[in-house]
């Protein structure tokens, strides 16, 4: 089988986004780092897949990346966190393998309509990929105002007229959901983030509706609040959810919160899933490096990609391209840890 970048990235034991500049050549990696990356490379023979480029269709040039830091998800070290590394890294090997570039931007949410208009414009720019995250329906409209040719990924607002590409978080935990329900699970408990932005809201949502199939609910006392993207257990108290009227099974609203929360079950002697069932959303990576392997729901990064640069392609190429918000459907992935 093939070698991909996610292999040589888990062997040189870097991240995948230091594996994409490293192989196009751009800076934000170490001469120690590039050296690693390369000496794997060499040793496995890997040899990088490259678009047909007669193939007929129009390609992007240089597109911009804009990221918008805030006291959300995206904030100082977003790109240290297994889910938006893999999807950075997909879309920056997607457009350099049709001879294009990536060009990462970030600014801060708290000056955005300044930082806008302070943007570097790159020469050939054909358009910009918003990723919107912890975005609010005003900030949305104000960057479209600002920016031509921009889609917005991993969020969706339905009563804004703009191109918005995200995975389905309303089907994906509405069918972790049924499927914690086909497992027999009645007292079910739920880790939700103390950062609510859209994506949560709706996975939120999803969760709830399918326990309703069955005239259930989460209790207030089996409803916990944690920070999203934190994976070391040191701060969360397991005695707090095991001690007092314990659910049989808990829905994480994300991998992160899964993880750390498998990791403070074990150092404090709680078998998974004997003792609690543990699913989370997402379907990272390190999910698989726990024993047991964290039951989730797979987000497909690669086809949010493929349909982001199509959409960013139609509003460059297409005269009479319709703005269009696409859901990717999502997957149950069934591992131990359920």
């Amino acid at each position: 089988m093939a070698m991909k970048m996610d292999d040589i990235a888990r062997i040189a034991n870097v991240s995948r986004s230091a594996v994409s500049l490293a192989l196009n050549g751009k800076d934000g990696v170490s001469e120690e780092t590039r050296a690693k990356i390369f000496k794997v490379i060499d040793e496995y023979n890997y040899k990088p897949l490259r678009k047909n480029k007669k193939s007929g269709h129009q390609e992007l040039a240089n597109v911009n990346l804009l990221a918008i830091k805030s006291s959300g998800l995206i904030s100082n070290n977003y790109r240290s966190l297994p889910f938006f590394d893999s999807l950075i890294s997909s879309l920056s090997e997607r457009i350099s393998s049709s001879g294009g570039t990536l060009q990462i931007n970030t600014i801060d949410a708290a000056t955005l309509k300044q930082s806008l208009k302070d943007l570097p414009i790159s020469s050939g720019s054909t358009g910009t990929i918003v990723l919107a995250t912890d975005l609010t329906e005003s900030q949305v409209r104000l960057i479209q105002s600002e920016l031509d040719n921009v889609v917005f990924i991993d969020t969706y607002y339905h009563n804004i007229k703009a191109d918005f590409v995200t995975m389905d978080n309303y089907q994906g935990a509405f069918d972790a959901g049924m499927f914690m329900l086909e497992k027999g699970y009645k007292k079910i408990g739920y880790v939700a983030s103390d950062k609510l932005v859209s994506n949560f809201k709706m996975r939120r949502q999803g969760f709830k509706d399918a326990l309703e199939t069955q005239n259930l609910e989460i209790s207030n006392q089996n409803f916990y609040t944690v920070s999203p993207t934190e994976l070391n257990p040191r701060g969360l108290n397991i005695h707090q959810i095991i001690d007092q009227n314990a659910p049989e099974a808990i829905f994480c609203e994300d991998d992160y919160i899964a993880t750390r929360l498998i990791k403070g079950c074990l150092n404090a002697g709680i078998n998974i899933p004997t003792d609690l069932g543990i699913m989370g959303f997402d379907d990272i990576y390190e999910g698989t490096l726990l024993t047991p392997e964290l039951t989730t729901v797979h987000v497909p990064i690669q086809q949010i990609t493929n349909q982001t640069i199509r959409q960013l392609q139609g509003q460059v190429f297409e005269k009479e391209w319709a703005h269009q918000k696409t859901l990717i459907s999502t997957s149950v992935i069934i591992r131990g840890s359920l």
